[in-house]
């Protein structure tokens, strides 16, 4: 199951990576564009182009911003080892679906499953830690048992 917890990881962070990557792109083509704005006699169509892409380079900046931080926050899940009580970086099979606690990712597949890949701190990974099997559990009016946590 390590070899899961491996994998698992490494599909969040080429979701990471891929919004780095994303991010940056945008950032270098706002910049590009900015660069590229001359200067006509319409001076106010010119600052407004500019201060466009300059708000355009502020917000990529922050998604890039906070995808480095998820990227630190996965670098300090374990995929060492498991526990029969959920915690971060475990695995968490429910009677609605398999969890893998670590950072939101949205859903991933690993050999044809899938797994919501989730924060602890979000509404379901503050129910989901701390549980082991056989533990209930409700989220959203949504019923939920843990089967197995590895």
């Amino acid at each position: 199951m390590n070899n899961t917890k491996l994998l698992l990881h490494q599909l969040c962070a080429d979701h990471i990576n891929t919004r780095i990557n994303n991010a940056q792109h945008a950032i270098d083509e706002a910049q590009q564009g900015q660069q590229q704005e001359t200067k006509s006699s319409a001076g106010d169509k010119y600052e407004t182009g500019r201060a466009m892409m300059q708000q355009e380079i502020n917000r990529n900046l922050g998604t890039l911003n906070e995808a480095k931080k998820l990227m630190v926050a996965l670098n300090a899940v374990s995929t060492a080892g498991s526990s029969p009580i959920a915690d971060t970086g475990s695995i968490v099979i429910t009677n609605k679906g398999r969890f893998y606690l670590a950072i939101s990712a949205g859903t991933l597949t690993l050999n044809g499953d899938n797994y919501f890949a989730v924060s602890p701190a979000s509404p379901i990974g503050t129910k989901l830690k701390g549980k082991k099997a056989g533990d209930k559990f409700e989220v959203n009016g949504m019923g939920y048992e843990v089967v197995e946590v590895l």
